[in-house]
């Protein structure tokens, strides 16, 4: 069975992805600094596809095997700390 996004909505720090297996998975809104500091309405603004989740005004793709896979955003280089 292919796992699918069926629906996603969003609080204030977390992005909700339901699944076609029945499956609800929580993901930090800053593992996707574009989302993390996007308006609802844009946030709002996203497609489903059979690869994930994609939002055009914020040129944003998720997959959802990343998701499932426990990746953020990969496009970012994350910080090191001395």
């Amino acid at each position: 069975m292919t796992i699918l996004a069926k629906n996603v909505s969003f609080d204030e720090v977390t992005m909700w992805v339901e699944l076609n297996d029945g499956r609800t998975l929580g993901v930090p809104l800053a593992w996707f600094p574009r989302l993390l500091h996007a308006s609802p309405e844009q946030r709002n603004g996203y497609e489903l596809s059979p690869r994930g989740i994609h939002w055009d005004t914020l040129d944003e793709d998720i997959s959802v095997a990343g998701l499932l896979a426990g990746r953020g955003d990969v496009t970012h280089i994350p910080h090191r700390v001395a």
